[in-house]
């Protein structure tokens, strides 16, 4: 069996900059796969049930949120899978849990990639510079995204993404897309995948997981701090 390759996970709200930076990572040393929100609502997820896994916080559409516990185990399941083949994977996703009821999904994620050398890297970015991103649109992307109401106001879905996404804030490490170029954000992740294995998930598990069935409680906390750093091929 082949070592297993680096998982790193980008969180944060849309327009925050996690596109670029995975794009960054890519086109530097190793091979690198993205998988990520986009991909996985564009060419994976039914219609019926967008946005998927990038529902917004607030408990819009609790019909979508039923399936959000499979969808991420989908996603994550075939992370790992890529990962278990020597495959390095990049994922970008905004995790949050402002939804109707609780999901519980980024304990469900954390148990899971606590096992795996899987880096947790939170995308900060402030209001401001994303609802400049927002009103300059993208292309391709015309629609998507809630734009600055009147005299500039920003939207509360906005607002609510910016409360949600970074809690409780448990990273391996966080830049910041305002002041660091996607170069420098991918450079910045790079220099933490040599400082030593990741341990936010594991931390995540212990506070966030439940129980999962054959699995002891504390598994997903104690195997993660076991995981050797990694280097990308």
């Amino acid at each position: 069996m082949p070592d297993p390759g680096v998982i790193v996970v980008l969180n944060g709200a849309p327009r925050s900059g996690k596109s670029s930076i995975a794009r960054a990572i890519q086109a530097g040393e190793g091979t690198w796969l993205n998988l990520g929100v986009d991909a996985f609502c564009e060419y994976v997820t039914p219609a019926r049930l967008l946005p998927g896994i990038g529902l917004r916080p607030g408990g819009e559409r609790p019909d979508v949120e039923a399936h959000l516990p499979a969808l991420f185990d989908a996603l994550y399941g075939s992370v790992v899978a890529l990962s278990l083949l020597g495959l390095n994977v990049v994922v970008d996703v905004g995790h949050h849990e402002g939804h109707s009821r609780p999901m519980g999904v980024l304990g469900r994620v954390a148990g899971e990639l606590a096992r795996h050398p899987a880096y947790f890297v939170g995308v900060r970015c402030p209001v401001d510079v994303i609802m400049e991103r927002r009103d300059a649109g993208e292309p391709g992307r015309g629609g998507r995204y809630v734009r600055s109401g009147p005299a500039g106001a920003v939207p509360d879905a906005v607002l609510r993404w910016e409360r949600a996404v970074h809690d409780p804030g448990v990273y391996d490490l966080e830049v910041d897309s305002s002041v660091q170029s996607p170069a420098q954000c991918a450079a910045a992740i790079r220099a933490r995948l040599d400082q030593g294995p990741p341990v936010a998930f594991s931390e995540l598990a212990r506070r966030l997981s439940p129980d999962r069935p054959g699995r002891p409680p504390e598994d997903n906390a104690t195997r993660g701090g076991d995981v050797p750093p990694a280097r990308p091929r």
